[in-house]
């Protein structure tokens, strides 16, 4: 019986991916089924990814006709899953051993339709180089300055993805749109304060690029919250100078 759905989409992670699907693997709650979503057009790694496919019948393959960026791939997922709560991870993170079945008990408990997790950053060579704590958030304005919401963390009841609600087509913040939208139809961010995920921070990703983000949380604002050109300007500099403390 599938209970939670995880969804992973991949773009040149093989020297990761192996780790993070044994993290799930080795989770002591195991009603799951896991999706790859494989959105390179070089088809150099699919072989690998096959024999990790092979290795446990509870992982599933998709194989994007063209890239579609992490939040589009994650939308193919949500729509191809069959699990009551939808999971998300990185091909380059990895999960504790409880974080499913604790964070999934404790939204059972409470019905709880999100939840997200406390957090360790670590470095390339699994070094611990900071942390996130998490906190819960009820409504959209106590996080629109600056993304406090893990993805890799988050786990969400599939049956509030109706009306159009899904990731957006962007390189970066595609989650903070997402998470900012559910809060805006009401519902609390639920936090759960342990810490269970390690998030890799690696030199080459998308989310290293200043540029990228830059553009993306200008678009965030401008078009998504629907604030007016001199205001998307101003909330871009905030989460910027709020990046930045959190990095020291």
């Amino acid at each position: 019986m599938c209970i939670a759905s995880i969804i992973l989409p991949y773009y040149k992670k093989k020297f990761f991916i192996k780790k993070s699907i044994d993290s799930i693997l080795k989770q002591s709650f195991n009603k799951f089924e896991i999706l790859i979503i494989y959105d390179d057009e070089n088809k150099d790694d699919l072989s690998y990814i096959k024999k990790i496919v092979n290795s446990d019948r509870r992982i599933k393959l998709i194989i994007n006709k063209k890239n579609l960026g992490a939040g589009r791939s994650r939308n193919v997922g949500i729509k191809f899953s069959k699990g009551e709560f939808l999971c998300f991870i990185d091909a380059d993170d990895i999960w504790k051993k409880n974080k499913l079945k604790e964070q999934i008990n404790l939204m059972k408990k409470n019905n709880y339709f999100i939840s997200h997790t406390s957090y360790e950053i670590v470095n390339e060579d699994d070094q611990k180089i900071g942390y996130r704590k998490a906190r819960t958030f009820k409504s959209y304005r106590e996080l629109l300055t600056s993304c406090d919401v893990g993805l890799s963390t988050v786990i969400i009841k599939k049956s509030i993805f109706h009306n159009n609600l899904k990731f957006p087509d962007l390189k970066t913040k595609e989650d903070f749109v997402l998470w900012l939208k559910i809060l805006k139809k009401g519902f609390t961010i639920h936090a759960l304060k342990k810490n269970l995920t390690s998030w890799k921070k690696t030199k080459n990703s998308l989310s290293s690029s200043t540029y990228q983000k830059l553009k993306d949380s200008f678009t965030l604002y401008n078009r998504y919250m629907k604030f007016n050109f001199f205001k998307s300007l101003i909330y871009t500099f905030i989460l910027s100078i709020n990046f930045i403390f959190k990095n020291y």
